[in-house]
């Protein structure tokens, strides 16, 4: 069965009123610019055989994690999933690192271990991409008990997916955030298909926002590919947990442009409403909010130079020692 999945309810979109930072645009359409790019790299040298394992690319969902992580600090955490390029690349991770581990390669950010599925970073406080689907989400719940024991003011994203949402983990973590009032912003990407099981198939309810008020956490569902709508309601959810007014859920629209993984040609989906997803491209909508070709232009030449480094540094790097790998590992 081939799921519909082309409406978007109770969407909230930009309000083109509030002015928006210039910095924080162009930063925006750099991360979504450096995210597609960087996934059609990987996807590249996926069938070279440089990459191993599974890949499952980004394209498509590119707005949520660029305006996500462009509304918190540097101090802020995130929580990522088997489908995380987007995250670690829009809370400011070094191309050349991802590159590394995502080949790897011992001078990636987890020495090769990771790998594209479980990649983290101390430096940026992304607490770790996750196989297991749902399983950051716990995780990203006891950050957030760890910032409200130490009183700070940080918050953390847990990004996951609509199959996700599904798990009992789900209301297990809202549950929990919503009695501790737990500085936590619960970002599901809905791209509307569980691996191949459309969303249809697979809840009563399409309204997955509207699950938040039942453990009283706020839901809001906006519009995913629209990375300035992303990155004001993230803002307010932000501003919100550092008040200590609680977690926020916040379902984010989108569609992944192709299957499952790098080697699903997602047959089950709707031709029409794939073509129709690919019209609200984020990317395109991005460079249309910038509205600056020299500006566009600059920025595209700056990821190209980054991303060029990233594949030759990557290259260069050795491969991990047995011994160094396996260090730390109990028998």
């Amino acid at each position: 069965m081939k799921g519909r999945a082309s409406k978007m309810p109770h969407t909230v979109s930009a309000d083109a009123s509030v002015p928006l930072p210039e910095q924080t645009l162009l930063g925006m359409y750099r991360n979504i610019y450096a995210t597609r790019r960087f996934e059609l790299t990987c996807i590249e040298l996926y069938r070279q055989g440089r990459i191993r394992g599974y890949l499952h690319p980004y394209l498509g969902e590119e707005a949520v994690a660029a305006g996500a992580c462009a509304a918190l600090r540097p101090e802020d955490y995130i929580v990522s999933t088997h489908r995380g390029h987007g995250h670690c690349i829009s809370k400011g991770a070094d191309l050349r690192l991802m590159m590394a581990e995502i080949t790897g390669k011992a001078t990636g950010y987890c020495k090769g271990r990771g790998g594209s599925m479980h990649i983290s970073s101390k430096q940026v406080n992304h607490l770790g991409a996750n196989g297991i689907v749902g399983g950051g989400i716990p995780i990203a719940t006891g950050a957030g008990m760890g910032i409200k024991v130490r009183q700070t003011d940080q918050v953390v994203v847990a990004f996951f997916s609509d199959g996700a949402s599904n798990n009992g983990v789900f209301a297990e973590s809202l549950n929990m955030a919503g009695i501790y009032h737990l500085p936590v912003i619960f970002m599901l990407e809905n791209n509307h298909y569980a691996v191949s099981m459309p969303i249809e198939c697979a809840t009563g309810c399409c309204d997955l926002a509207g699950r938040g008020p039942a453990y009283g956490v706020p839901g809001i569902c906006v519009d995913g590919n629209d990375a300035v709508a992303v990155y004001r309601e993230t803002l307010r959810a932000a501003e919100r947990a550092r008040r200590g007014e609680g977690p926020t859920l916040i379902e984010a629209n989108t569609f992944r442009h192709g299957g499952h993984h790098v080697n699903d040609p997602g047959l089950y989906m709707d031709p029409k409403a794939v073509q129709e997803w690919k019209a609200r491209d984020p990317l395109t909508r991005m460079q249309h909010a910038v509205g600056n070709p020299a500006q566009i232009e600059a920025i595209e030449a700056r990821v190209e130079a980054e991303l060029e480094a990233a594949v030759e540094f990557a290259a260069r790097s050795p491969e991990p020692d047995v011994e160094e790998f396996l260090a730390g590992i109990p028998d």
